[in-house]
């Protein structure tokens, strides 16, 4: 019904249509729009969420390649913390987890091995727990030392050993599954080691997700870049050295 192609003579913007559209929707808690690629999507307008989940492994447009590029500088500069609050938190928010809570650093008596958690619903309103934690660089085991993945591998399972409150349902659960996410590369020599390290159980409670995911990620759900990004990219610009005298 959006297809631009499909224009009517005096619309061909298509806005008229998609104001009828809307008018519709709206009464059920949709809204229909076009994206920055000028293709019809749809949302729920309570959540803010896309009705059908975006494509990480598609191909990009130059605009979202732009995008990209000022996100992958902006995650080489910004911290862990930054990390987690600026493109993890919103990220996830978006992918439709809910009751995300930011362990934070200031108490690791506390943390228990994981710096966010959070809930899935599933359609058959089940609901899945996640414990994230999180990296701000690269994950190896090759060479002499383990240390960085050895941490993690001690954080993750007291992760899952833990139980986390959820006040919604005033009772304790049980971490189901754990993130590892890294602002850098997850070599296969890290995830190798971890399996080797985690029994079979915890192996497949375990998933990965490394920079070139949360760049893709970030990009194709059209979420907007973190302030940081595109302030250092104004402020990054060609600057002329030459003294003009």
């Amino acid at each position: 019904m959006l297809d631009k192609s499909e224009a009517q003579e005096g619309d061909d913007s298509r806005s008229q249509a998609l104001a009828a559209l809307n008018l519709v929707l709206r009464s059920e808690g949709w809204e229909a729009f076009y994206d920055e690629r000028g293709i019809g999507q749809l949302k729920h307008v309570a959540t803010n969420t896309v009705a059908e989940m975006a494509n990480p492994h598609r191909p990009l447009t130059p605009a979202e390649i732009e995008r990209k590029d000022q996100l992958t500088v902006y995650l080489d500069k910004s911290s862990e913390d930054e990390l987690i609050e600026e493109v993890l938190l919103p990220l996830f928010r978006q992918l439709g987890f809910h009751r995300i809570t930011n362990a934070g650093h200031k108490d690791k008596a506390l943390e228990y091995g994981k710096d966010v958690w959070m809930k899935f619903t599933l359609p058959t309103l089940h609901v899945l727990y996640f414990g994230l934690q999180a990296k701000k660089g690269k994950l190896d085991a090759s060479g002499v030392s383990t240390r960085n993945v050895a941490e993690i591998h001690n954080q993750v399972s007291m992760m899952l050993g833990h139980e986390i409150f959820d006040p919604e349902l005033n009772r304790r659960v049980l971490v189901d599954h754990a993130f590892i996410v890294a602002g850098g590369e997850i070599t296969k020599a890290a995830r190798n080691w971890l399996g080797n390290k985690l029994d079979a159980a915890k192996r497949s409670q375990i998933m990965f997700i490394d920079r070139e995911d949360i760049l893709n990620l970030f990009i194709v759900t059209n979420l907007p870049l973190p302030k940081g990004a595109l302030s250092s990219t104004t402020s990054s610009g060609d600057v002329d050295d030459e003294i003009p005298f």
